[in-house]
């Protein structure tokens, strides 16, 4: 059974330069991924519009698949993260869960 879980991944401090630098590999990533596993995803930005970290919603059977998911991302692998949680989801109200996207 396939479930959704919420990945909400904050960086180091510091750390813009590292996320630039390995952007690319991690939108491939992405993206080779989507629509089957990531459903939504983008990244948080501060008040000053950089980038600081990144939120997907993603369909796995299990959150240990979801936090293996996170774990090979290529911003994971770089250390660019300080903190990473992966929480179970349920659409209900809204785009997303109306027009049956997830």
């Amino acid at each position: 059974m396939w479930s959704y879980f919420i990945i909400s991944a904050f960086d180091r401090e510091g750390c813009l330069d590292l996320r630039l630098k390995v952007r690319s590999e991690h939108v491939a990533y992405v993206r080779a991924n989507t629509p089957e596993t990531v459903k939504l995803a983008g990244p948080y930005i501060n008040q000053h519009g950089e980038m600081i970290g990144s939120m997907l919603i993603i369909s796995a059977r299990t959150r240990e698949e979801a936090e293996r998911f996170i774990a090979n991302d290529p911003y994971s692998k770089a250390g660019l993260f300080a903190d990473v949680r992966v929480d179970s989801w349920k659409p209900a109200i809204g785009a997303l869960g109306e027009l049956g996207v997830l």
